[in-house]
């Protein structure tokens, strides 16, 4: 039996494969000395506004701030609440309570893993200024249904893109719906940079000027400081990898469905849930998380077979230590409670091929022909 480790992530082996394009890219910016700021962040933006077919792209340094920016020009803070999905990564919450708002959470779809549009209403009170769906594992929230609310509520909307860039609902790609679109170029993003990365997208142009203002201490022109903002650009060096990368972000994506069809088909009859795709959506699969109630098992039969796995994410974020004041508890949110101890996320990256994949599969169905120890 082959020993060669499946990595759950393969950077290495994606950079092998565009090594002359990034290689001359790095290359180009230090040539220039363009570390902060200049051509390499101005042509970013740019294509990246036209891939999403948004009027205003401004980068930042990071996931996690861009929703934090957006929150602040919006007047957000102190006092406001903002409704939240309760499974998904602590930058979603983080960044209203680093704001100074409170997020209020709700449970997910039993399905799609993203926030259950039936429960958002019940948490709206008169302090709700906003929502946040996140678009989780690469499948977007319902964001008609999600749009419907707000307006009816006079709430804004912030879309939580880091782990959808290129999906698509109702033929609109995630990140154009909603009134602001938060962005993550994390390197193990379906787009990623060799460090951290972010931006905000949205079509309000007097949006754009105060997050672009936020982002570069609150400056409209050299020295001419409008309000106190904060530092988070985007490295010159990241933007020119993500610029040579964004050309092969649609590829990437089909090969990632590829790849996650081949695993439903491999793990079709075995007792473990693998995931639905809505018909009206495009999944871009930045996470192949299946459910069993032998996660245990299967994870320790991966790794003796040198296969990597994860849990994404381990604690919903209601009962996670830091919201211990708001006294959640987890009958509140019970399909992502039962979640968090069913979820696994298998290997899953443009670079596999049918052996990994068989490979994994096979693993699995051997975990699951073990009886479970009573």
């Amino acid at each position: 039996m082959t020993t060669e480790k499946i990595p759950f992530v393969d950077l290495y082996a994606q950079y092998l494969s565009i090594q002359e394009e990034i290689d001359a890219a790095i290359a180009g910016s230090i040539r220039e000395t363009s570390f902060i700021g200049g051509r390499p962040v101005a042509e970013f933006e740019s294509a990246f506004a036209r891939f999403l077919g948004m009027p205003h792209v401004v980068s930042c340094a990071n996931g996690t701030d861009s929703m934090e920016i957006i929150l602040k020009a919006w007047g957000i803070g102190a006092g406001h609440e903002v409704i939240v999905p309760a499974h998904s990564w602590i930058s979603t919450s983080e960044a209203v309570g680093n704001v100074g708002a409170r997020p209020v959470f709700v449970d997910v779809d039993p399905e799609r893993f993203t926030i259950d549009v039936n429960r958002i209403e019940e948490a709206v009170t008169p302090r709700t200024r906003a929502i946040i769906p996140v678009h989780l594992y690469g499948h977007p929230a319902d964001m008609p249904a999600i749009m419907d609310i707000a307006r009816r509520h006079g709430l804004k909307v912030l879309e939580d893109c880091a782990q959808s860039h290129g999906a698509r609902v109702g033929g609109r790609l995630t990140g154009t719906i909603g009134d602001a679109s938060s962005f993550s170029f994390y390197p193990g993003k379906n787009l990623g940079c060799y460090g951290d990365g972010g931006c905000m997208a949205t079509a309000d142009p007097d949006l754009a000027e105060r997050i672009r203002m936020i982002a570069n201490h609150g400056q409209k022109g050299k020295h001419n400081h409008l309000l106190e903002g904060r530092n988070s650009r985007l490295d010159g060096l990241q933007a020119t990898i993500l610029s040579a990368k964004l050309p092969h972000l649609e590829g990437w994506n089909r090969r990632r469905r590829e790849i996650a069809t081949g695993y439903t088909e491999r793990l079709g009859g075995l007792h473990v849930q693998t995931p639905t795709v809505s018909e009206d959506c495009t999944h871009v699969f930045h996470l192949y998380v299946i459910r069993t109630e032998r996660r245990e098992g299967i994870m320790q039969v991966l790794k003796e077979r040198n296969i990597e796995t994860a849990i994404h994410y381990p604690t919903v974020l209601p009962l996670l230590p830091c919201y211990a004041d708001l006294g959640h508890v987890p009958g509140q949110f019970p399909v992502a409670f039962a979640n968090q101890s069913r979820i696994l996320s298998l290997p899953i990256y443009p670079e596999m091929n049918e052996s990994m994949l068989d490979r994994v599969a096979e693993a699995i169905k051997s975990a699951l022909d073990v009886p479970v120890r009573g």
